[in-house]
């Protein structure tokens, strides 16, 4: 790697066990230096894969890092496919414009094609960044802050079937997991987890309170099985009219309307509560259709996951297609040469090829605009009216913009 400073260019290896806290030390560092609790700590370290991290050494000092956590992530179709969770990235300040993060973003994608995943996906802390790389912005979440005593709520039927308790976050973990699992195939974007990630949800350091109460949780049951469960924190709050407390949402998830309609009302109801906050929701969350005045809820969108194909033809055969397309993309990849060039996309609902061809172009992307439309919430055609996407034939457009959809629409329900 060439370096235009004085002295050595930094070593850019794989990361070794023993390295470990010397790299998790500047990744800190890079996003502000604040302290984190140790069994936080403990627990990004216990969920590093050695030899899926790299770090750049400048001496003994660690100067930038990045790693790819081994996912499954659900894809359009309902299959499961081997992603590279991009995450950790991070330069020291001192060695910024070296030419570190292009090395470590070469050398990693290399390796995620040596894995045989054909996909790498990532949350951008700045997205500006990752865009010369290949990731496009795939899914969007939403946040909301509700005002629960004036939007009111409608529920179906069913729901005061379903039971609810308090549980001890921790001891219900295993059932909540099981109801997390049986969803996962049904949304794109999601994360089938490997074990160790369930921790995190239930992580609950102090610092990350914001002056709320520790994690509480709430379990929805029928027939004695669990269907349900939702994770906040309670922030109480007084003014001069009385209380004015804030219910902080970490995790909803159910599996079906009357069980999630059941924790969205308790979460609505709670005594001394007026505020329901969220953030990272789906964009289509049910409590959307549930409220009587959405505009008390002031719904914000941010993006989330960003996807970049490593492995074009693997990535587009991988998913189906809600409708039947046959269409050559014009595939244009700078970073990942072998990705350029033509490709057919042939498929249906029930499976696709995808291959290099010689046969005339229908329409021209590059590889990050594949990336935003490839779990189906972007559409080829808004990437079209923003010019990043180009028809050659007339009609392919509208083709294979219906055929990438999805519904429902792809969330990533956590962050890595």
């Amino acid at each position: 790697m060439v370096d235009d400073h004085t002295g050595p260019a930094p070593e850019l290896r794989s990361l070794r066990p023993d390295e470990w806290d010397s790299a998790y030390g500047n990744l800190l560092r890079a996003f502000g230096g604040l302290p984190e609790a140790d069994e936080e700590r403990r627990l990004w370290r216990e969920l590093t894969e050695f030899g899926r991290f790299l770090a750049a050494w400048d001496g003994d000092r660690c100067v930038a890092s990045g790693g790819a956590f081994s996912f499954r992530l659900t894809v359009p179709g309902g299959a499961s496919v081997p992603a590279a969770g991009v995450t950790m990235v991070s330069v020291a300040a001192t060695h910024r414009r070296r030419g570190l993060l292009t090395a470590m973003m070469r050398r990693q994608l290399d390796d995620v094609r040596s894995w045989g995943e054909s996909l790498a996906v990532l949350t951008a802390s700045e997205p500006a960044i990752y865009g010369r790389f290949g990731y496009g912005a795939a899914t969007f979440q939403l946040d909301a802050e509700i005002d629960t005593l004036r939007a009111g709520l409608s529920v179906p039927d069913g729901t005061d079937d379903v039971r609810l308790r308090y549980a001890d976050p921790a001891e219900v973990l295993d059932a909540c997991e099981a109801v997390y699992a049986r969803l996962v195939p049904g949304r794109p974007g999601m994360l089938a987890r490997r074990p160790g990630w369930e921790k995190v949800g239930v992580l609950d350091p102090e610092s990350e309170r914001g002056g709320a109460s520790p994690l509480q949780c709430v379990v929805a049951e029928r027939d004695g099985a669990t269907v349900g469960y939702a994770r906040f924190r309670v922030k109480p709050s007084w003014g001069q009219g009385g209380p004015e407390g804030e219910v902080v949402l970490s995790a909803l998830d159910a599996l079906d309307p009357a069980a999630g309609a059941a924790l969205w009302r308790f979460l609505f109801d709670l005594d001394l509560t007026s505020t329901l906050r969220m953030r990272g929701r789906p964009v289509d969350d049910a409590w959307q259709y549930l409220v009587k005045d959405v505009r008390r809820c002031h719904p914000a969108l941010r993006d989330a996951l960003y996807v970049r194909p490593v492995e074009v033809g693997a990535a587009l055969a991988a998913r189906t297609y809600r409708t039947p397309v046959d269409v050559v993309l014009e595939v244009e990849d700078a970073f990942c040469p072998w990705n350029a060039g033509r490709w057919r996309l042939s498929g249906d609902a029930k499976g696709a090829v995808c291959e290099p061809t010689r046969d005339a172009a229908d329409l021209a992307l590059s590889v990050r605009e594949l990336g935003a439309a490839y779990l189906g919430g972007v559409s080829l055609t808004a990437l079209a009216a923003a010019g990043r996407v180009r028809e050659l034939r007339e009609g392919a457009l509208a083709e294979a913009s219906a055929a990438f959809g999805s519904d429902p629409a792809p969330w990533l329900p956590h962050g890595f």
